[in-house]
């Protein structure tokens, strides 16, 4: 038995994989090609950092501690664990610091790699009280602008994309229990704050 030639459907299909991939490919090289020359950047950044001298020792302890290995800091390292760019955004220094030296107490649950042996980063709580102290340092100085993905708030003002994904999916019942994020006050904020 010998192979059978395409059929003309086959033949028709192949080509436009083959068309498609072609595409994508010139695409990206393209893509890529300007944002290698642009002197703007083509995705707007709303993560940054602005270290102190603390910060920036922390940060080289983060580095040595192999934190990286899993977490994605000041736009490098891997996406294993969570991003942590614009945690300190989200999170108090205190908060962060006590995460790091007592994980599960802190967060209220069982962890996955953060907390006692045989867990993988169970190492980072066994790290010098100063090393913590610096390395959350460092983390809550990577901050978030309202309305990135990492950011503890909304973007300021209405947002149609938003009113319209909470009429859709949120029920109805929620609107009498819960107050939208963006109508709080900032003494609501400051209060919320306080328990973090």
């Amino acid at each position: 038995m010998g192979k059978q030639p395409l059929k003309k459907g086959e033949k028709v299909l192949f080509m436009m994989f083959g068309l498609f991939l072609l595409v994508v490919m010139i695409g990206y090289a393209a893509l890529e090609t300007i944002r290698i020359r642009s002197d703007k950047p083509i995705f707007v950044q709303l993560t940054h950092f602005d270290f102190s001298p603390e910060g920036k020792k922390g940060s080289e302890l983060y580095r040595t501690a192999q934190c990286n290995t899993c977490h994605r800091a000041v736009r490098s390292g891997t996406s294993m664990g969570l991003s942590l760019d614009g945690i300190g955004s989200k999170r108090t220094l205190g908060w962060i610091q006590s995460f790091l030296i007592h994980p599960e107490d802190v967060y209220g649950a069982p962890t996955i790699d953060h907390g006692t042996r045989p867990k993988e980063a169970a190492y980072v709580a066994d790290l010098p009280k100063e090393n913590l102290r610096l390395i959350s340092i460092f983390l809550s100085e990577l901050r978030a602008d309202p309305g990135s993905s990492v950011a503890k708030a909304p973007p300021p003002g209405r947002s149609p994309f938003i009113d319209t994904m909470i009429g859709n999916f949120a029920p109805d019942n929620w609107k009498e229990k819960y107050q939208d994020i963006r109508e709080k006050t900032p003494s609501d904020s400051a209060q919320q704050d306080a328990h973090e």
